[in-house]
């Protein structure tokens, strides 16, 4: 059984008896997911590296060309991924399996963003899965263009006395679309490059990631396992979210296994966010809810 967390006024700790994750309010970030044993599987955020563990993608997913987008008829600048990662959210619910967190306008989100939307984000351990969803709300007028995306970073290997070439991830549904790969500044290249997927399944190597993210639009799978032949093996799944992103930096010791529902611009798009490709459209006083379920098979 996983013992009782201590109370953390920025971190907010639910579990069951298979389960337990940790939610960092700034950026409403997953810190920790652990098995009933205390086996972590989330990355660590080691700074030398990477200090991002599992950061939330949101009112874009990449990079903007030259950082900046159209919105209203005036040009707003925005880092890549946006500001959501950046912010500080609202603890709303805490239960024992159950979390939630919330991020409303303020002075720097309209600086960049000019909509007035509802950002939540639920975390909840359901048996052996964790439950992330967002919910995004459209509390203004008109419609609002907004893209969002989940970003964890699992350990790669997930287990002592394997390689990383003993793991693959592998797909509910065969991948045989052309994917693509980032450009300079992080922008769509343009340049679509044959799937790496052989049937539904992708051999995980350092090498694979020399040009950077593999990135699959509008995938067939909604689920994917990642894991070896033998030990832990993590099922990632998701709901409305149509895209997928799969990167580390060559040596490090992790692997992103990142839905989304959008991308970076591509390198030749010049347009309003609004007709920025993958981007929603969400009309007033309506919700988009996105979900990303990881389930622990160990």
């Amino acid at each position: 059984m996983i013992p009782l967390p201590a109370m953390n006024a920025d971190e907010v700790t639910i579990f069951n008896r298979d389960v337990r994750a940790s939610v960092r309010s700034f950026g409403a970030e997953l810190v920790r997911l652990q098995d009933g044993a205390g086996t972590d599987y989330l990355w660590n955020g080691d700074p030398a590296w990477w200090n991002g563990r599992s950061p939330i993608l949101f009112p874009i997913v990449g990079a903007l060309r030259e950082g900046r987008h159209r919105a209203d008829g005036k040009t707003f600048a925005m880092a890549q991924h946006g500001f959501a990662r950046r912010s500080a959210f609202e603890v709303i619910l805490r239960e024992d399996t159950h979390c939630a967190f919330r991020l409303l306008p303020n002075r720097e989100t309209r600086a960049q963003y000019p909509f007035e939307f509802e950002l939540r984000l639920d975390y909840e351990v359901i048996g052996r899965a964790l439950s992330m969803r967002a919910s995004i709300t459209n509390t203004g007028a008109g419609l609002m263009p907004a893209s969002f995306g989940f970003h964890p970073a699992f350990r790669w290997p997930l287990a002592g006395g394997l390689a990383k070439e003993d793991y693959s991830i592998a797909f509910d549904r065969p991948e045989v679309a052309p994917i693509e790969r980032p450009a300079e500044g992080g922008l769509l290249s343009g340049r679509p490059r044959p799937s790496p997927v052989i049937g539904k399944q992708l051999a995980l190597s350092e090498s694979l990631f020399d040009d950077g993210a593999l990135i699959f639009r509008g995938l067939e799978s909604r689920r994917v396992t990642y894991g070896a032949a033998t030990g832990p093996r993590l099922v990632v799944s998701f709901d409305g979210l149509p895209d997928l992103g799969i990167w580390t930096k060559p040596g490090a010791g992790f692997v992103c296994i990142e839905p989304w529902h959008g991308y970076a611009s591509p390198a030749d798009f010049d347009g309003a966010l609004q007709d920025k490709p993958g981007t929603m459209s969400i009309e007033a006083g309506t919700t988009r809810q996105l979900e990303m379920r990881v389930e622990i098979l160990n």
